[in-house]
């Protein structure tokens, strides 16, 4: 599968699903490497994604720093081309992830703002404008529209994995819901992404 074809099946589908793949050392508490399946609504993957911080350094910030600490992710389709890239640099505040195609050419990011009752990101485009915002409400803790002004264009959701999975491991499946059939291909993916993000910086911590 091509780059192309990658970002084709992304841009053709109304529903994707996200799943993060189990880790047996979760069971212990122990935090490893974030890796995750990239799938139509009907279970096909087409792609997948995982954390790059390998050796001691990458395995010690993960156990003391979690969220915080600087990762890359690297985005595959299902023949193992690359199809993206994103990095997240080190930040106790205002979280930020920067997502770039298989070109190395930044695409857009994701700035967390201040919010005190809910959790709040601007999408911005590869020039900084604001193209989108990310709000989750205190009262849907698990669910994370997208909008254009006032206009909600998808809906990021985590979806439960079960009550063993959810007490003790960093297991997260999401699902992605596209409302607006006619967005483009850059930002499909980096919504895509975002649901990633989201899981890094909200769920992963579960095993402590």
């Amino acid at each position: 599968m091509s780059q192309s074809n990658f970002l084709n099946t992304l841009t053709s589908q109304e529903a994707i699903q996200i799943r993060q793949k189990r880790e047996l050392w979760e069971l212990v508490g122990f935090e490893t490497r974030n890796k995750y399946s990239i799938e139509t609504e009907d279970g096909r993957q087409f792609g997948y994604c995982a954390e790059q911080q390998k050796g001691f350094l990458g395995v010690l910030g993960r156990q003391l720093i979690g969220h915080w600490r600087s990762f890359s992710l690297l985005g595959f389709d299902e023949n193992k081309n690359p199809a993206f890239r994103a990095k997240h640099p080190f930040r106790f505040f205002f979280q930020r992830l920067d997502v770039f195609d298989r070109n190395e050419q930044l695409i857009g990011s994701y700035q967390q703002r201040f919010s005190i009752l809910s959790k709040k990101f601007d999408v911005l485009d590869a020039r900084g404008t604001k193209i989108m915002t990310m709000k989750s409400p205190i009262w849907k803790i698990w669910t994370f529209p997208l909008k254009k002004g006032d206009r909600q264009v998808a809906t990021i959701e985590k979806k439960w994995s079960g009550l063993l999975k959810e007490m003790f491991t960093d297991t997260d499946n999401f699902r992605v819901r596209f409302s607006d059939s006619y967005l483009p291909q850059e930002e499909k993916l980096l919504i895509l992404v975002g649901a990633i993000f989201v899981d890094l910086i909200y769920f992963e911590d579960k095993a402590d």
